[in-house]
């Protein structure tokens, strides 16, 4: 990421994280030597309160109780909205059928959703994402969630507009070949595959998206880049 930044092109961290704040996740990055700032972060949950403020929306939060901060000037009080987040541990029966009940309740249910990811791998192994929840409850409810976060064109294109760049001069680094990689293609910027982190030699064969180009790691996504310069 040095190389990047010292080649002066801009860079963007793009993440669906929503178990934490992004100052925590910046923290926990810069922990593992990352020379990363708040700023550089885009993230669902800013998105999102942009959007509830936009729409005068109270939301009924379904979260990681980390991520609650980010809502702290929303006003939450009597929800006309259900926001679902991966809220890991939070994903009890009662709570979903909490949101359900909201959700249920109104004559035109509205869900905002912080991704739609199927899971996410950590440390222990693979885990349920939000996308999964997300699936519950707009099966419940008979509701299609407007989704906030990757693959979301509205988010890509937030981060650009961010970086000022046309989406021809921008490229995706990711692990998730439809999240990351299909999401940014449809956005018309290009993308390439890590064959790191969720990665499966599957996804090779994906029937819709087809990467720019694989790499083993983020070090030879950055030599090809820089050749290209």
């Amino acid at each position: 990421l040095n190389r990047i930044k010292a080649s002066g092109l801009k860079l963007r961290f793009c993440t669906n994280e929503t178990q934490a704040t992004r100052e925590k996740f910046v923290k926990k990055l810069q922990g593992m030597g990352f020379d990363i700032s708040v700023d550089e972060v885009t993230a669902p949950a800013p998105a999102a309160c942009r959007i509830l403020k936009e729409r005068s929306l109270r939301p009924h939060l379904l979260v990681h109780n980390d991520l609650i901060p980010e809502f702290a000037e929303i006003d939450k009080a009597n929800p006309n909205c259900v926001v679902i987040g991966d809220a890991a541990e939070n994903f009890t029966y009662a709570n979903l059928n909490e949101a359900f009940r909201v959700l249920i309740g109104m004559e035109k249910p509205v869900l905002i959703s912080l991704g739609r990811g199927r899971y996410y791998k950590e440390t222990d192994g693979l885990k349920l994402d939000v996308g999964a929840y997300m699936k519950a409850l707009e099966y419940a409810c008979d509701v299609q969630a407007e989704v906030v976060g990757k693959p979301a064109k509205m988010f890509f294109e937030s981060a650009l507009a961010e970086m000022e760049v046309p989406p021809q001069q921008a490229i995706m680094i990711g692990d998730d070949i439809v999240n990351d990689v299909g999401g940014a293609q449809r956005c018309g910027m290009r993308a390439l595959q890590v064959r790191t982190g969720k990665y499966r030699p599957c996804d090779e064969n994906h029937p819709h998206v087809k990467p720019d180009a694989y790499v083993n790691n983020l070090a030879e996504a950055v030599d090809i880049i820089l050749q290209q310069l």
